[in-house]
């Protein structure tokens, strides 16, 4: 499985409309990716950072866990465009995205 990583910084003058990510990005995402191996999306929502009272480095990081690379990359040919032309409706920040393969330790 893999889990690709999409993070969106908080520099200080970036906006975040949290409703709309929450509510139809993520639905969208859902809905294009699904059919081609999304299992399942996670979000982390920014709080701080360890310096009292900092602001978090991200507003959030979502998560996506597939199947398959090849799942992911098929979606990406077929629905990236879409998927990445809505994210200027909930952000001005500069996705930052990271592919990684998961691994289980005990």
């Amino acid at each position: 499985m893999i889990r690709v990583t999409v993070l969106y910084p908080n520099t200080g003058s970036t906006h975040f409309d949290k409703d709309y990510y929450l509510n139809h990005h993520a639905a969208l995402v859902r809905e294009r990716l699904g059919p081609l191996g999304l299992q399942r999306i996670e979000v982390d929502e920014g709080l701080g950072s360890l310096a009292p009272d900092g602001k978090p480095l991200y507003h959030f990081i979502g998560y996506m866990v597939f199947d398959t690379l090849e799942g992911f990359q098929k979606g990406l040919a077929q629905h990236g465009a879409e998927l990445v032309g809505d994210i200027p409706n909930y952000t001005d920040a500069q996705a930052q995205i990271q592919i990684n393969q998961m691994v289980v330790t005990e």
